[in-house]
C-alpha cells in the first residue's frame, strides 16, 4: 500500500491533478489496477489516504513536541513541524490541502484541527509568566497564525524551511509575549 501511495503523491507533485488517474498510479507503483483496486476502491481513496499519512507525520511531530518541559521550546519545535510539513513537499502539501477541502471526509479534518488545538493549548499551559484566561481562543490563534503563513508560503512556491520558520516564530511569539 505504500509505494501505491508514494506513487500517488509523486505524480501529483510532477503531473498535478492532470496526471493523476488510478491507471498511472498503478504504473508509477509497479503494480496492476486490479491490485491497485484491491487496496482503494478509487482516487479519491488514495487521496484520502495520502491526506490521513501526511496528517499524521504532522501530528506525530506535534505530539512530541508538546510532551517537551519547556513551553518555548516546544512551541518553536511545533513551528519547525509545521514549515517542514508545508515546505518538504510543497505542491503535495498545497494539492493535499486543496482536496481536504473538496472531499468528503470532515471527520477527519475535525479530528486532526482537534488534535493540533489540543498540543497548542497544552503547551501554552506550561508558559509560567502568564496563562491567559482562554488557552482555547490563544491556541487557536496560533494555529491560524501558522497556517496562514505556512500556507502562503507553499503557495508562493517557498523552499526556504529555515527562513519561513523564522519568521512563523516571530509572528507567534510577537503575539504571545504582547498578550
Amino acid at each position: 500500500m505504500g509505494i501505491i501511495l508514494e506513487a500517488a503523491a509523486h505524480i501529483l507533485e510532477q503531473q498535478g491533478f492532470e496526471g493523476y488517474t488510478t491507471n498511472a498510479i498503478a504504473e508509477r507503483a509497479g503494480v496492476s489496477i486490479g491490485s491497485l483496486y484491491q487496496y482503494f476502491p478509487g482516487k479519491d481513496a488514495i487521496t484520502i489516504a495520502l491526506i490521513e499519512q501526511e496528517s499524521a507525520v504532522l501530528l506525530d511531530a506535534l505530539v512530541k513536541a508538546a510532551r517537551m518541559d519547556d513551553w518555548a521550546d516546544a512551541l518553536r519545535s511545533m513551528i519547525r513541524a509545521a514549515t517542514e510539513h508545508q515546505l518538504t513537499r510543497p505542491k503535495l502539501a498545497r494539492l493535499l490541502d486543496f482536496e481536504e477541502a473538496r472531499l468528503p471526509f470532515p471527520a477527519h479534518a475535525v479530528r486532526v484541527g482537534s488534535a493540533i488545538h489540543a498540543a497548542i493549548a497544552e503547551v501554552l499551559k506550561k508558559r509560567p509568566e502568564r496563562v491567559p484566561e482562554d488557552v482555547s481562543v490563544l491556541a487557536y490563534d496560533i494555529l491560524a497564525i501558522t497556517r496562514g503563513l505556512t500556507d502562503s508560503a507553499g503557495e508562493r512556491g517557498e523552499t526556504d524551511i529555515g527562513e519561513l520558520e523564522r519568521r512563523v516564530i516571530r509572528a507567534v511569539f510577537g503575539y504571545v509575549e504582547r498578550l
